[in-house]
C-alpha cells in the first residue's frame, strides 16, 4: 500500500503525538503505512501526491480567517504550504481528509468565506445529521443518520463552497462535512478524536481563547459523558478506500 501522507500543525508534541495517534488508532494504519509532516518543525518538502493512497490534514490553533498582519509568522508558513497543495488535490481529485483545520483550508481555496462571523461552536460534542448526499456517501453509508462528534473551533465556512456536496450539518455550524468532487473530504469535527484525546487537549489548550479556563474541568466531565464513537469510522472507511 503505499503511504498516506499526515500533515499536522499543532506545536505542543503532546498534542501532536496523540493526534497522531489517533490517527494511526481510528484509521487502521501502522505507522509504516504514514509520512508523518509536523509543518511546525519543518518545511514542506517537494511531493508528488501520486507517491501516497490520501492526504490527511489534522487539526491546530490557527484560524485561516486571520487577517494577515495579525496571524503569527508560523502560522502564515504553514497555512501557505499546505494551500500550496490544494490546486493539485482538487485538480486531480486526489483523496484528501481534511479535519477540523481542513475544512478552513478546502473552503478558502475554493472560493468559499471563512470567517468567525457564524457557526463556531465551543468545546464539546455536538450532534451532526446526515444530509440526503450524506446517506450517499460511500464514507458515511455505515453511519447512524445522526450522531454526536467532538467540535472546537472558533472559525467556520459561512456558505458551501461552489462545487462541494453537503454531507452532514448541525444546529450550530450547518457545514460540518462537505465533499469536492469525488475524493476531496473535509470535516468541521474531529473525526480522530475520542473522549481521552479531547480531554488532552483540554488541558493543553486552556488558555488559547477556546474557553474559559475555568471551565476546563466541566468540559472534560462532559467529554467523558459523551457517546462518540462514530466519527473514527470515517477515518477508516477512508483508508479503506483509498488505501493501494
Amino acid at each position: 500500500m503505499k503511504p498516506f501522507l499526515i500533515l499536522q500543525l499543532r506545536p505542543e508534541s503532546e498534542a501532536s503525538d496523540d493526534e497522531y495517534a489517533a490517527f494511526l488508532d481510528k484509521g487502521g494504519l501502522r505507522a509504516d503505512q504514514t509520512h508523518r509532516i509536523r509543518l511546525e518543525r519543518e518545511t514542506l518538502p517537494d511531493l508528488n501526491l501520486s507517491d501516497y493512497s490520501g492526504v490527511i490534514v489534522g487539526g491546530g490553533p490557527g484560524c485561516v480567517s486571520d487577517a494577515p498582519a495579525t496571524k503569527d509568522p508560523l502560522e502564515a508558513r504553514i497555512e501557505a504550504e499546505i494551500l500550496s497543495l490544494m490546486p493539485q488535490i482538487t485538480e486531480q481529485d486526489v483523496p484528501f481528509m481534511g479535519c477540523c483545520y481542513g475544512i478552513g483550508i478546502l473552503g478558502h481555496h475554493l472560493g468559499a468565506t471563512v470567517s468567525k462571523e457564524n457557526y463556531g461552536e465551543p468545546v464539546g460534542p455536538t450532534d451532526c445529521t446526515r444530509t440526503p448526499e450524506g446517506a450517499a456517501d460511500p464514507l458515511l453509508q455505515d453511519l447512524p443518520a445522526q450522531f454526536q462528534a467532538f467540535v472546537g473551533h472558533k472559525e467556520a465556512v459561512q456558505h458551501l463552497p461552489q462545487g462541494a456536496v453537503h454531507l452532514l450539518a448541525s444546529a450550530p455550524c450547518p457545514f460540518q462535512m462537505i465533499r469536492y468532487k469525488q475524493n476531496v473530504y473535509a470535516t468541521q469535527f474531529h473525526p480522530e478524536a475520542d473522549s481521552a484525546g479531547f480531554e488532552l487537549r483540554i488541558r493543553i489548550y486552556k488558555d488559547k481563547g477556546y474557553f474559559p479556563p475555568e471551565e476546563a474541568d466541566s468540559l472534560i466531565a462532559m467529554c467523558r459523558a459523551a457517546d462518540v464513537h462514530s466519527p473514527e469510522k470515517i477515518l477508516r472507511n477512508f483508508v479503506a478506500r483509498y488505501g493501494v
